[in-house]
């Protein structure tokens, strides 16, 4: 896949209803693409974009695959006419979150963007670079994932924005909420993970070496 290919903003007319879904996406499995599709239907969302990262600030980046491929097997993996794919933060120099959310809340402003999350960030999410002010940008979405859930809603960042969150039930009206405000999402405990499929890879690769 070509750079120019991979970094393609999405299209978004004003009004529409976008997740926002990043990660290092090394590599995108199925669980990614079962928590956008519930967040789609259970927010009530018009489309997910999977912002493939440069690389993780908070973690060992020096074997992460190019982005081009990366973006190439995640679109192989999402199969979804509502699911977009794109590494555009690349041609951006973006190293952070906030930086992202940023620049596309200046750049569209009348799209009504959702950040989500699995549960496993909401527990690391104070040590996020400027977490408050990306909870001030925009509505988070926080997907419940198996043995996640009570160090996410115990963490420092949901115990600082717990006045902020909204019932479950209300979860289709969040994209029109004004910011600060989330909700933690259940009925989905996939335990997959990227950091184990890699495991998983390198482990064959280990038995299977002469």
């Amino acid at each position: 896949m070509s750079r120019r290919a991979a970094c393609r903003l999405p299209l978004a007319t004003p009004g529409l209803r976008v997740g926002l879904f990043g990660g290092s996406f090394n590599p995108a499995h199925g669980a990614h693409r079962a928590a956008s599709l519930l967040a789609l239907h259970r927010l009530r969302l018009d489309r997910v974009w999977w912002l493939v990262t440069p690389g993780n600030p908070l973690k060992n980046n020096s074997d992460l695959p190019g982005f081009e491929e990366r973006v190439a097997f995640a679109r192989a993996v999402a199969r979804h006419p509502r699911i977009d794919v794109t590494a555009f933060e690349a041609d951006h120099g973006v190293r952070y979150s906030y930086e992202t959310v940023r620049l596309l809340t200046r750049r569209l402003p009348r799209v009504r963007f959702v950040w989500i999350m699995g549960a496993d960030n909401l527990a690391r999410f104070h040590l996020w670079q400027r977490w408050r002010e990306i909870a001030d940008l925009v509505p988070i979405a926080v997907v419940d994932r198996m043995g996640d859930s009570l160090a996410a809603t115990a963490s420092r960042a949901a115990q600082a924005l717990g006045r902020h969150r909204i019932e479950e039930s209300d979860a289709p009206l969040l994209a029109t909420l004004s910011p600060p405000a989330w909700v933690f999402l259940h009925g989905l405990k996939s335990p997959v993970s990227s950091t184990q499929i890699r495991a998983a890879r390198g482990a064959a690769a280990r038995f299977s070496a002469p």
